[in-house]
């Protein structure tokens, strides 16, 4: 497994490399059975420095956590042990998934874009053909959307720490979402369509 340390705008010294392999490397071993590369990439933020955490599991999963301190090497343990925590807390069904996935997760290319927020006078607007403007589109990424079943989008979620994830249904090709309500229970949408295209009411 090849892990790469990199800083955005700070000086990783060769100290701070060795000791993210041993530590990132072991807590690895314990729990991700078979990672094929990490990612490690430290910041500043402020007086915080912060560190972000990829880590790609041969099946296709992503692990992903991030942290921040005052010194760069507490920054790291901060990240470090969500991703320890996350590994661990899904080890038994991260051994299963690794049995049962003969290949790794197919993917789907996809747009991510960020929208620029509509202003009063902006949502009062006409465009050239009398309609209102669509949003201003200020920053486009190239991302993939994984087909997973139900059980894996909810523990990709999780792995990743994110609030939601789209993903392809592997059971009948379908774009679903999965996302953290309030509740604290876990929301899926799984949108029907018929035959001719519509939505069901």
């Amino acid at each position: 497994m090849r892990i790469r340390v990199s800083g955005k705008d700070i000086d990783i010294g060769e100290s701070l490399q060795t000791h993210v392999n041993q530590e990132l490397g072991e807590t690895l071993g314990k729990y991700a059975g078979r990672p094929t590369d990490a990612t490690v990439t430290f910041s500043k933020d402020g007086h915080l420095f912060c560190c972000e955490i990829f880590v790609h599991l041969s099946t296709g999963l992503v692990v992903q956590a991030k942290g921040g301190a005052a010194d760069v090497y507490a920054g790291f343990e901060v990240a470090r042990e969500k991703v320890d925590k996350q590994l661990r807390r899904h080890k038994r069904r991260l051994k299963d998934h690794h049995k049962e996935r003969v290949s790794p997760v197919d993917t789907v290319p996809a747009g991510s874009f960020v929208l620029a927020p509509f202003d009063e006078e902006e949502e009062h607007a006409e465009g050239a053909n009398g309609t209102a403007p669509g949003p201003t589109i200020i920053a486009e990424t190239e991302l993939s959307v994984l087909s997973l079943s139900v059980g894996e989008a909810v523990m990709q979620m999780e792995l990743a720490h994110a609030p939601v994830l789209v993903f392809r249904n592997e059971k009948g090709g379908a774009i679903n979402v999965v996302y953290r309500r309030e509740d604290g229970n876990i929301g899926w949408i799984d949108p029907r369509v018929e035959s001719g295209g519509a939505a069901q009411g």
